[in-house]
């Protein structure tokens, strides 16, 4: 029997109803991208992981480690290499759902900095017309500059975009204060109603909400010669069993 392809789309819709985390409490499930690296380059991709999260271009600086053979979720680490597991930004939107703002995801792509102000985005996937998650299919076509945004200020970095009522306005505010103090801090740039967000149309009387890219420190991992392997919007796992990159 054939199952039906799932666009991703509905993979972060399902995700999104499973979503416990609450920031204010720092526990609850939260989303996570799996990515692989060698185990001889795991040092230099935990401290390019480092100066990501120091940068602000990561959405949470927690993490967890899973070594060749030990299983992350329902997939086994291969041997010779180590598996990072990080926050997926599409806890974001299980976040909003559950604070009484149903969001509709509308794509991932690549945001132009300048001067550590984002522009605008220049590729967009949406994620209704697609099985694979945009930012793994973008990261790799090579086209991001993460670690030159984390030098210079000024670069293209992933994100993604997801829209909201705007009568829900007031309730995100709140949500935004509460991510203010906790681990993760997902939110680049909120639009204004009825307005583009970063270039990108939204619906009438909606408002667009733009995320960093989980798989951000994975990008500049990958623009230091290191090989990554991404598995994005992987499972679901308590934020208590995480630890900060920092302490590493």
């Amino acid at each position: 029997m054939h199952l039906p392809l799932k666009f991703v789309h509905t993979r972060i819709e399902e995700y999104a109803m499973q979503v416990t985390y609450d920031p204010r409490e720092g526990q609850g499930l939260v989303v996570y991208n799996l990515a692989l690296v060698p185990d001889k380059d795991l040092e230099a991709s935990i401290g390019i992981m480092k100066d990501t999260f120091r940068a602000g271009l990561c959405v949470s600086g927690l993490v967890r480690f899973f070594h060749g053979g030990e299983t992350a979720g329902d997939f086994r680490v291969p041997p010779g290499q180590t598996g990072i597991v990080t926050i997926c930004s599409s806890t974001l939107d299980g976040l909003l759902l559950h604070r009484g703002i149903p969001s509709n995801p509308i794509g991932g792509g690549v945001v132009e900095i300048e001067e550590r102000i984002p522009r605008r985005f220049t590729h967009l996937i949406l994620y209704e017309y697609t099985t694979i998650d945009p930012l793994q299919a973008l990261l790799s076509q090579e086209i991001t500059s993460v670690s030159e945004m984390m030098r210079r200020g000024s670069g293209d970095i992933l994100a993604n975009i997801r829209q909201c009522h705007m009568e829900a306005e007031g309730l995100l505010g709140e949500v935004i204060d509460d991510l203010a103090g906790s681990s993760f801090s997902p939110i680049l740039d909120v639009g204004l109603p009825n307005t583009p967000a970063l270039g990108v149309t939204v619906d009438p009387q909606y408002m667009g909400i733009v995320a960093l890219g989980g798989t951000n420190p994975m990008a500049a991992i990958k623009e230091n010669g290191i090989p990554v392997t991404i598995h994005a919007i992987k499972g679901l796992m308590d934020v208590r069993e995480m630890e900060e990159v920092l302490d590493y």
